[in-house]
């Protein structure tokens, strides 16, 4: 008899917190740094949102926005919709009116759960009135009608004050007092796994967003199956993360958290003290800092080590692998874990084994995660690529989302008939059967007919004691069809010269694939999306160099 296999344990998203509610109704769920909240009253709250959401005549199946920065509010509303059936579309509180609006339509939206702080840095409320002309005209009590959003029925504060437009938080909450438990347990019991859990918008940095159909096993299955059995660290485990919960890479990882009875620690916004605090004071035993950014902010701290965070026993984080060995000095009797993924597979796909070698952690993103498929083809011969080759990677499995909604265009050409993902991310496998990532598809140089990858020469740099932060593009070239170029932030009191630089680069690497020119950037002046630097802001930067030197 198998003892020590793990197992799979799959629900709808609402009955994974009806389960740890009831195994543990009086352990903290989720923990901010002036607040907690226990399963039990998680559980109350979201069944308060369920029961107000139907009282306003929302259906199962339909639509519900979600703008909301991390609270109890956002993950109430996350979980509610979810206990009757509906459907989370989860809102980028980075996003402009423009981008909201597209949202809105596009989703079918029904109604918007938001939150009013005049304290906050965004008022999502008056933001939704600017994507939403004509909310704010709409009298109380009384359904919203609008041109551009033709689904949208209600939008809702879960705090706030009385605001034009919107049915306030006590109101709702009045009319959740009409509809019994029972109602939305009924509507729980009919929820199936593969119906769409979410959909998440994907960036739209080159078109309109694409919202990503994921569904609740996509969404539960390996996300509770790894807080279970791959990140245990005991009966007293906590979980830390950096990210915002509408973003998958923060989402996953605390829906697994949830999931398996386990406290998730996280705060409003990201502040590098306040997140070392929260860490410290939480006894986070898991830790997700994920992206560099967050890392090297944490790095910077004095106290992020393992002697003074001698409770902290996994660390998640996908980075180069200089970052990663640093990681690793300071917490030398840590797990450090690396991992793959994206938002069409729901988050993670690959992930560092138990039995990895230190080398391997830090310079790979781990292995295909158990149960999962993936494929390595050469992105122009179509045919599958040899270990130690550049392809891109294809993803096959529970994981994998379920098309982009309202576009079968885009969802072809990235889902074939086999079910395969063509993610457009280019990895190495190597002979043992490891991944690593080796840039976007769009991101692959071709310098005088040779094939970069940019991550490779990104990595190199990093290399250089100096260098905080290196990032490589593209510039044209009239000889070689287009050159690298390398944006680098250095160490705080760190001199160093372009030229140094490249020097440091020549006869390490080969010549093709030495920056030409080199840009250095100031702290905080990187162009940033959600998570990472965004590139196309550095190709801009590029052109508009090139303008001005031609002028």
């Amino acid at each position: 008899m198998l003892t020590s296999s793990p197992w799979t344990e799959v629900s709808p998203l609402g009955d994974l917190l009806v389960k740890s509610a009831n195994r543990h109704p009086n352990r903290d769920a989720l923990v901010f740094p002036e607040s907690r909240v226990t399963y039990s009253q998680l559980l109350d709250g979201a069944m308060r949102v369920a029961r107000g959401l139907l009282a306003q005549g929302v259906k199962r199946g339909e639509h519900v926005g979600l703008l909301a920065s991390n609270s109890s509010d956002f993950v109430q509303a996350f979980f509610g919709i979810s206990l009757m059936g509906a459907v989370v579309v989860p809102l980028n509180v980075r996003h402009k009116a423009t981008e909201l609006a597209y949202i809105i339509r596009n989703a079918d939206l029904v109604a918007v759960l938001t939150e009013e702080d005049d304290n906050a840095h965004v008022n999502f409320a008056d933001l939704l009135c600017d994507a939403l002309p004509g909310l704010a005209d709409t009298p109380a009590g009384v359904d919203v009608t609008l041109s551009q959003a033709p689904m949208l029925r209600r939008a809702v504060l879960l705090r706030g004050a009385s605001s034009p437009g919107y049915m306030d938080s006590r109101t709702f909450a009045s009319a959740a007092e009409s509809v019994a438990d029972s109602h939305v347990q009924a509507l729980r019991k009919h929820v199936r796994l593969r119906d769409t859990a979410i959909i998440i918008y994907t960036s739209g940095t080159t078109a309109n967003p694409k919202g990503c159909m994921l569904s609740h096993e996509a969404l539960s299955r390996g996300p509770v199956e790894r807080a279970q059995f791959r990140l245990a660290c005991g009966n007293n485990d906590v979980h830390w993360g950096a990210g915002p919960l509408f973003h998958i890479g923060s989402l996953g990882p605390a829906i697994g958290a949830w999931g398996a009875g386990i406290t998730y620690t996280t705060d409003l916004y990201y502040d590098a003290p306040r997140a070392l605090a929260l860490i410290k004071d939480g006894k986070a035993t898991t830790i997700w800092p994920w992206f560099p950014a967050i890392v090297l902010g944490l790095m910077d701290q004095p106290g992020f080590d393992g002697e003074s965070l001698p409770h902290v026993k996994r660390i998640v984080l996908i980075a180069s692998g200089a970052l990663v060995e640093k990681v690793q000095a300071r917490f030398p009797d840590a797990e450090i874990l690396q991992g793959c993924g994206m938002t069409e597979t729901a988050g993670i796909f690959g992930l560092s084994r138990p039995d990895d070698s230190p080398k391997a952690r830090a310079h790979t993103q781990g292995k295909v995660y158990p149960g999962l498929e993936v494929r390595l083809v050469d992105p122009h011969s179509g045919e599958e690529s040899r270990a130690g080759d550049i392809g891109e990677i294809w993803v096959r499995g529970y994981c994998v989302m379920d098309g982009y909604y309202k576009d079968p265009e885009k969802t072809a050409a990235s889902l074939d008939a086999e079910g395969w993902l063509h993610t457009g991310d280019l990895y190495v496998g190597t002979e043992d059967g490891d991944l690593v990532f080796s840039g976007r598809l769009k991101d692959m140089l071709k310098v005088g007919g040779e094939n970069v990858a940019v991550v490779e020469v990104e990595s190199y740099l990093s290399q250089h004691p100096a260098v905080r932060i290196a990032e490589v593009v593209g510039k044209p070239d009239p000889r070689l069809d287009e050159v690298p170029v390398a944006f680098v932030e250095l160490h705080e009191g760190a001199d160093l010269t372009e030229e140094a630089l490249i020097a440091f680069c020549k006869g390490r690497i080969a010549n093709y694939k030495v920056p030409r020119e080199v840009h250095f950037v100031a702290p905080g002046a990187w162009p940033m999306s959600l998570t990472k630097i965004d590139k196309r802001g550095l190709r801009q930067r590029l052109a508009e160099s090139a303008d001005t030197h031609k002028a």
